[in-house]
């Protein structure tokens, strides 16, 4: 049985959803607006397909009756971003930051995925 969540728990998970969704798209219309940053990390060929997911992964995550299924595809996406800054030689904090918002969101918003009982 799920529980009721609470109102502020709702609304605060309402708004990292929101601010991470907004971030997520602001980034996936970098890779369509300037191609070059993907080139620099030698992704270039794959930004269109890159871009879309992260793209779909962000609406999945911001509506309720998918939104588990964007946590688990935006934790994926930012472990590959998360290789592909620590290859690069880049701070792997911004994309563990936002890694990490997104858990807290899931959380927020399925508080059984991290239930160790059965009932």
């Amino acid at each position: 049985m799920t529980k009721e969540i609470s109102k502020t728990r709702k609304i605060t998970a309402w708004v990292i959803a929101g601010l991470l969704v907004a971030l997520f798209l602001f980034s996936a219309s970098g890779k369509f607006l300037k191609p070059e940053q993907m080139e620099q990390m030698h992704l270039g060929s794959w930004r269109i397909i890159i871009a879309t997911g992260e793209i779909v992964s962000a609406l999945l995550f911001l509506f309720p009756r998918t939104n588990i299924y964007g946590t688990f595809l935006l934790s994926a996406y930012m472990g590959g971003a998360i290789i592909i800054h620590m290859t690069g030689g880049m701070s792997i904090v911004l994309p563990s930051v936002v890694l990490i918002l997104v858990w807290v969101v899931g959380y927020l918003r399925n508080p059984e995925l991290c239930n160790s009982k059965n009932g």
